[in-house]
């Protein structure tokens, strides 16, 4: 079993990638495969609504979003980090989830995830319910841990110091484990989600 766990942040080795770097430190304890994906400082285009990638299946605009929706089919759970810019996500990541969701959103579903969000101060809570809307709309699992999954810090060395923050990524770490390990049982008993499908209603007469 692997997640793959974004780092949202431009700061390859900042915050979020110490928080990040703490659930990855939990899940491999559990026996489960990691790899950090790192979103890095080149722009990410939001998207563009061209409808390319439902014939295709991917993205039309060729970057990391399509290598990230690539290695998502062969992944079982997700944790994406995001810094906190103007007391939201960052719009680097904001774009990249529009993108990756919409273009390969089904490689995703029904697939464990959760959101990291890290702060120097305040608005980690808003962008904590913003990735996760990402979730809930895909039919993803959301992992909880015991505390709200954030990490306070200006820098990876202030991240050391929040020790609640780190155990919070620990637990988020144990938690995941065990949901996927419970989801494969439930596979291999037969156990799956029962489906419909999609419904769209637009509100005109």
């Amino acid at each position: 079993m692997k997640v793959i766990l974004v780092n949202g942040s431009p700061h390859e080795n900042g915050c979020t990638y110490r928080a990040l770097k703490e659930a990855e430190k939990a899940l491999n304890k559990e026996g489960i495969e990691t790899e950090i994906f790192q979103v890095g400082k080149a722009p990410v285009s939001g998207c563009t609504a061209c409808k390319f990638c439902k014939k295709a299946g991917r993205c039309v605009i060729d970057d990391k979003v399509n290598v990230f929706t690539e290695k998502a089919k062969n992944a079982d759970a997700f944790i994406f980090g995001s810094p906190v810019h103007y007391a939201s996500a960052g719009g680097t990541l904001i774009s990249f989830m529009d993108r990756a969701f919409y273009s390969g959103g089904a490689a995703m579903k029904y697939k464990p995830a959760a959101a990291v969000a890290c702060c120097r101060r305040a608005g980690a809570s808003t962008t904590f319910d913003v990735l996760n809307k990402y979730f809930t709309i895909n039919c993803m699992p959301v992992v909880s841990s015991n505390y709200w999954n954030e990490v306070h810090g200006a820098n990876a060395e202030e991240a050391e110091k929040d020790e609640e923050g780190l155990q919070t990524m620990r637990v988020l770490g144990y938690n995941m484990a065990w949901l996927m390990k419970c989801i494969a049982a439930g596979k291999a008993q037969g156990v799956t989600p029962g489906q419909e499908n999609k419904i769209f209603t637009n509100f005109v007469r």
